[in-house]
This record gives C-alpha cells, structure tokens and sequence, in this order.
C-alpha cells in the first residue's frame, strides 16, 4: 500500500453536539483524517440506522418515538422496481445523504476545502448491522427479507461511492469505513448467516469502494471473530483497542496474511466515555504500545513473525467507539487526548 499512516487521528463518524456550529473546522483543523460528523442528538434522523435508509423500499419513520422498520405487508414490488432502475442506471447521486439526515456533510466539505491535509472520512453503518438491528412490524430482521436483503447491500454500497465523490472533491485521498457493531455477536443464536455470506455482503461494498479509487474500512466496536473480517477484501481494520487489543492476538495467521497485503489497522485505543477522565495520553499510547508487542509474542508463539515495526506505518488511531452517547465535555476531552496520543506514539 503506497499510503503510511503512523498513528494518524481520525475518529468513528457520531458525536453529541446537538448545534453543528463551527464543528466541522475544529474537526477539520485538529484531526488527520477528519470524518464528517454524525450528530444523532440533533435529530433522529441522524441516527445510524435511519441516515441511510432513505432510498430503501418499505422504510417506516416514526420520529416522535423514535422507530425505523420496513412494512412488508404491502407489495414491495413497485418500490423495488424504482431501487434497482436507479442502480442499474448507475445513478450515483439517487442514493445520496440529503440534508435533513446528514446536515454537517456540506459544512463538512466546506472545512476540507479550507483546512490542509491529504485524507477525508466517511462512514457508513454495514448492510449487517443495518439488515439485523431494522425489522419489519413482525420484528423479523430484514435482512432474512430476501426481497430486501441486497437492495440493503447495494444501498451500502451505492451510498459509499457518492460520499467517496463527495468528499474527494474536497480532498485527494478518501476512506470510508463501514460501520458493524453487530459483529460482535456474530457466531452466536442472534445471528443465522454462514461466514461466506458476511464476507460476500461486507466484499460487495468494499468493491464498491475500491472502485471509486478509495481505501475500504470496517468498524466494530466489541469483540468479534477477527478471522472473518480480516477474510474478506478490507483495507482498515478498525477495533476498540482500548478495550479488546489482546483478542486481535488470537489471530496471528490471519493478520499476517492482512498486514502481507497492506492492511492498516486503526486502533480505538482512546476511550469513548468516562474513563478518559482517568487515563492519560501517556498511559494510552503506553497502552497501545503493550498491546502490539502482546501481538508479536502471541504469534512468535505460534512461530508467525509479526513485528511491531510492521504496525508503524500502517496504524491510525481512533476513540474507541462512536461519540454520540457521551456528553459534549466528555466528547471533547477524548478528541484532545486522541490529539495528543496521537503526536506521542509518532514521536516513538
């Protein structure tokens, strides 16, 4: 991968403000690869699982109590229709964000423009996560809709390529990471897909991506079977470091295989909560450092050799998980020691 990162500061996409004012530039002008802000406070609208829905066939929005589900109980059919003409026009501006579900997406643009810097963020919440955590009135996941389950995808997929557009006009280099949280239960009774369908769903929108000529990440904020994720076609593997670096370790084959074809890893290392309250910048990048060097003896073990040197130009550092639980002082905070972790671990 011609691109090194060393301990670059981005951050997962949510935040708490509920007035978007002057935001994007501190972002813009305080982080390396700034993302766009999500701010799910400000408006329902803004939540992950309802800012991507809109061209999604069948999608009921109860604003008042603050609900997304599809309603099958009528004929998808028509809806359908319009979904794939768009699709299959390559209609890439029909699946755009528009502004009442994503209004820091222009201001956003705007601050890249004025702020120097090579890299931009987006994200987008995975067709996984989406699929399982949005039912229909029967409160059957949608993804088990076989109607729905790969317009869900394509949506994904299709959103992602115009916010690489978006954002490259802005600046030369993109990313965009593709949200799971539900990955974390993946394995167990809550979710009945095989491994090769969750490579094949998460591959299609990273094809998608890499076909925009941007760099593909996912994101999962607890723990998971790191063996599926590192399986399929991604560039950034992003992972709540702070919270479960040592399970990355139970992996060693498998991330060799990644870093050999130039995988980065992002490591959530700061925490997204209280706790920053009671952690230094020092402590974190010490932290971090412990965690890859715990890496490297697990896999000597299995005799893998996985350096710490091979993390040094292919590591971005991240709060932990999203910030838009938290309250604004607490958000604030995380972002200055992400700031500063971040300068301390280039610094060696």
């Amino acid at each position: 991968m011609p691109h090194e990162f060393r301990f670059l500061t981005t951050h997962v996409g949510s935040l708490p403000h509920k007035d978007g004012a002057g935001l994007c530039a501190r972002l813009a002008g305080m982080l390396d690869v700034p993302a766009w802000p999500q701010l799910p406070r400000r408006t329902f609208r803004e939540n992950m699982y309802v800012q991507y829905s809109q061209p999604l066939p069948g999608v009921v929005l109860d604003e008042a109590n603050e609900k997304i589900q599809f309603d099958t109980t009528g004929d998808l059919t028509p809806g359908l229709e319009v979904f794939y003409e768009h699709y299959l026009a390559d209609d890439v501006d029909w699946f755009a964000l528009t502004p009442p579900y994503a209004a820091e997406f222009p201001a956003m643009l705007e601050a890249l423009r004025a702020a120097p810097g090579g890299w931009a963020k987006g994200q987008i919440t995975g067709p996984i996560s989406f699929g399982l955590t949005v039912t229909d009135q029967a409160l059957r996941a949608a993804l088990y809709n076989d109607n729905l389950a790969d317009a869900i995808v394509k949506n994904a997929a299709m959103n992602a390529r115009w916010q690489v557009r978006q954002l490259r006009a802005a600046r030369p280099n993109v990313m965009i990471v593709v949200d799971e949280p539900y990955m974390a239960s993946f394995g167990s009774a809550f979710i009945s897909l095989s491994r090769e369908q969750v490579i094949a769903m998460l591959d299609e929108v990273f094809a998608a991506i890499h076909g925009e000529g941007a760099l593909a990440g996912v994101h999962c904020c607890a723990n998971t079977d790191w063996s599926v994720l590192l399986a399929t076609s991604v560039d950034i593997l992003n992972l709540d470091a702070y919270g479960y670096v040592e399970n990355l370790a139970l992996y060693p084959a498998e991330l060799r295989a990644y870093l050999d074809r130039g995988g980065v890893v992002s490591w959530g290392i700061v925490p997204n909560n209280d706790q920053i309250t009671s952690v230094t910048a020092d402590q974190l990048a010490e932290r971090l450092r412990a965690g890859i060097e715990q890496i490297s003896q697990k896999a000597a073990l299995r005799d893998i050799h996985i350096s710490p040197d091979d993390f040094a130009a292919r590591s971005l550092i991240t709060p932990s998980c999203g910030l838009g639980s938290a309250s604004v002082e607490i958000a604030e905070r995380v972002l200055e020691t992400l700031v500063r972790t971040g300068e301390l671990l280039r610094a060696g």
